[in-house]
């Protein structure tokens, strides 16, 4: 890999900058003079410390590596960097990986995103609150103004990983990150993607390492330009989703490692109602959270089934089905992203032990169906599906006690010992 590095004739620099922007182009000899004319002056204007704008070109066959060069004569603190290959992520690895800034960010070319939310994304990793800090077009509070096409895919994507990596970020694919340089020197080699999976591979990575991961609410505006393909880009997004989460699955990647170098500490309780709550297991907020909403999909899952049953076969047969076929979905759901059991050990055991569990869910709504048809011998249906309904609320809470105290349990003790003996 040969990688050019051409600093403005301009750059007074004596020190290293506090902030280098990274804008990765190729092929972008129109739009690269008013992007990067447009940041430098909203930087000088906004940024209390200094910075650099790094303009890395990978391998544009028109004029961009030019409009780069004159760019670089023209402002201060604006340097170029060419690489022979395409490719977003291997651009910012490279230029990353070789900077002397404290804090590491980028953005697309385009300036899709508003500037204004530039030093909302920077400065909690400048305060040392966070580690990597993203732009999100999906959290509350964005503006965001896109196609119905492109709004879908993105949120399938974020359902994806949600469902698949367990990742809690919100947005993996907006182009406007920061992270800080030490955290990037540790993380960057293990990336392998060079392309638009990039991103989410890095923070999944940050995640799984214990960082924290800020989210900054943007206000955000299609480009009707923009040359991607959409069903190259996620085709390639799906296999990297397969990739890491098997690289993941069987320990290839050192997250306990990781963890244990750069993770923050256990929050300890202290004065003041500062950390967990008494008597509460760390973690089980998360899981109570994660387990409702699994069983608020179930559940709208189960009655939908058992009404489309029920206008061919018997309440009974009909609770019997969806509660054995949302029972299986819902083990599955809650083995992975609720405890966190990865891998496909024990994963017939618990699914054997989910069954048993879902014996007392079907003793609980059987027999309120059955108490019903006491008091009545045609209810209304509305009335037979609220009552199953409020007996599956009864059998959930069951489940999850169950789950937690006997099925997973050992699952959880022995992925602990897989990624890391001496913590199990």
């Amino acid at each position: 890999m040969t990688l050019q590095l051409e600093t403005s004739p301009r750059d007074l620099r004596t020190t290293a900058p506090v902030l280098d922007v990274v804008v990765p182009v190729h092929d972008e000899e129109v739009d690269l003079g008013p992007c990067v004319r447009r940041l430098h002056a909203y930087l000088e204007a906004h940024v209390p410390y200094p910075f650099r704008i790094t303009v890395a070109d990978n391998a544009s066959t028109d004029g961009t590596l030019a409009v780069a060069r004159r760019l670089a004569a023209e402002l201060t603190d604006v340097d170029v960097v060419h690489l022979p290959e395409k490719g977003r992520g291997r651009a910012l690895r490279q230029v990353w990986s070789r900077s002397d800034a404290q804090v590491l960010a980028y953005m697309d070319v385009d300036l899709s995103t508003d500037l204004a939310a530039l030093l909302p994304l920077v400065a909690p990793i400048v305060s040392g609150h966070s580690d990597v800090a993203i732009g999100s077009r999906l959290a509350r509070g964005s503006r965001v103004v896109r196609g119905p096409k492109r709004e879908v895919i993105s949120r399938c994507y974020n359902v994806i990983l949600r469902g698949t990596l367990a990742a809690r970020f919100s947005d993996a694919q907006c182009g406007f990150k920061a992270i800080r340089a030490d955290v990037a020197r540790r993380l960057l080699p293990l990336v392998e993607d060079t392309g638009w999976f990039f991103d989410t591979e890095l923070l999944v990575l940050a995640e799984r390492s214990g960082l924290r991961i800020h989210e900054v609410p943007v206000d955000w505006v299609d480009d009707p330009d923009s040359r991607v393909d959409i069903v190259a880009t996620a085709t390639a997004d799906l296999k990297g989703i397969w990739r890491l989460g098997r690289a993941l699955g069987n320990g290839s990647l050192p997250v306990a490692r990781l963890r244990a170098e750069l993770g923050r500490s256990p929050i300890q309780p202290g004065p003041g109602g500062a950390g967990p709550l008494p008597g509460v297991p760390a973690g089980l907020p998360r899981q109570l959270l994660t387990f409702g909403a699994i069983g608020v999909v179930s559940t709208l899952a189960y009655v939908g089934l058992y009404a489309l049953l029920r206008l061919g076969t018997g309440a009974q047969v009909a609770n019997l089905l969806a509660l054995l076929v949302t029972a299986v979905a819902n083990t599955a759901a809650n083995r992975r992203l609720t405890f966190g059991v990865c891998g496909g050990v024990g994963q017939v055991r618990h699914q054997a032990q989910g069954l048993v569990v879902l014996g007392i869910g079907l003793a609980l709504t059987s027999g309120a169906l059955a108490a019903l048809h006491l008091v009545t011998a045609t209810p209304a249906r509305a009335v037979e599906v609220g009552v199953l309904v409020a007996a599956n609320l009864l059998a959930t809470l069951v489940r999850f006690v169950l789950l937690k105290a006997w099925v997973f349990r050992a699952g959880r003790r022995h992925a602990r010992a897989a990624l890391d003996p001496v913590e199990a």
